[in-house]
């Protein structure tokens, strides 16, 4: 399907910001450069991988994509020592180039090359005079390890806030997670005499099981390119998946999400042109869908079954993150 700029750019966003500036964006997009950062603490992961379509959505009109493999960061963050992270940073490169990123267009970049050069410090200093504690706490709460606040995490955000300059960027992309990070950006950086840039923001997946949250590698259940094959079917189909749509909450009030359809959405449907839901004769035959709201529409209305949904689901990701995992088995 061919789409204007604005329209690849913009697909599955949950918000940008702004909309005007994205549109001057769009106008020109070839050579204009977006970025994403990444602790290299692992294995990719979902999460990952649903701002690794948003860059092969950009790649795709135009747009030379930067990824920074934040060693410095993940420090910061009690991630391992340097050198471990470092290592992880290596396998995940591989790994986000084998899901589909074009070499070409793709530049990866270590904090740790220009985050300890006396200009950026002496300007993260500054943005440490400017910024008050609670507002670097804030920004910063949504993506910190552990419970207990250090003084490394209220200085985390205040170099993504730095970053997007020193990088020399024209867009930054993030999980919605990053919001408040990237509003610190846009509303500290011009006091630093340099200019803010758009961003944009995807979703936060639902937790895998409950449907409830945010999906975590860490406090729960996800999908990451170290899994197997059989790894994946057995997650998939525990996942929560209501045969109809479900308008009911939890008991303590939350509201529900369908992880199942969330994956179609956002994984499969910007991957591939056509899915097709196999089932056998007596259950109706096969079913093809071109787009996702007709998948959703089928599924919530009934005439798709979640026990069918969920072997096609798990079939998808598993060709989408085969190339990465095969990656994993030759460094081992």
């Amino acid at each position: 399907m061919v789409r204007d700029a604005y329209e690849q750019i913009t697909r599955n966003a949950t918000e940008v910001i702004t909309d005007e500036e994205l549109r001057e964006l769009a106008e020109s997009p070839e050579g204009k450069r977006a970025y994403v950062g990444y602790e290299p603490s692992g294995v990719l992961h979902l999460g990952h991988m649903l701002t690794a379509n948003k860059l092969l959505d950009l790649q795709a009109a135009g747009m030379e994509v930067v990824i920074l493999l934040a060693d410095v960061h993940a420090y910061l963050n009690d991630k391992g020592t340097f050198e471990e992270i470092r290592e992880t940073g290596e396998r995940m490169r591989e790994q986000f180039l084998a899901y589909g990123l074009d070499e070409d267009k793709t530049e990866f970049v270590y904090g740790s090359e220009f985050q300890l050069d006396e200009e950026y410090v002496l300007d993260l200093h500054q943005l440490e005079l400017s910024t008050t504690l609670n507002r670097a706490q804030r920004a910063m709460a949504e993506i910190q390890s552990g419970d207990t606040a250090k003084v490394s995490h209220v200085v985390y955000p205040l170099m993504q806030a730095l970053d997007i300059e020193y990088l020399d960027l024209d867009l930054a992309v993030g999980g919605l997670d990053q919001r408040k990070v990237h509003v610190l950006h846009r509303e500290e950086i011009e006091g630093l005499g340099y200019e803010s840039r758009p961003c944009i923001h995807t979703p936060i997946l639902a937790d895998l099981t409950t449907g409830v949250g945010k999906m975590s590698s860490s406090s729960g259940v996800t999908i990451s390119m170290e899994d197997s094959t059989e790894d994946l079917e057995e997650k998939v189909n525990d996942a929560y998946c209501p045969p109809t749509r479900d308008p009911d909450p939890t008991d303590e009030g939350e509201e529900r999400e369908n992880p199942v359809l969330e994956l179609f959405q956002y994984h499969v449907f910007p991957r591939f042109e056509t899915v097709v839901i196999e089932r056998p004769d007596e259950y109706g035959g096969d079913l093809e869908y071109d787009d996702y709201e007709s998948l959703a529409t089928d599924l919530e209305a009934g005439e798709l079954h979640p026990a069918d949904a969920k072997p096609a689901l798990a079939d998808y990701l598993d060709e989408l993150i085969a190339p990465g995992r095969e990656k994993i088995r030759e460094r081992e």
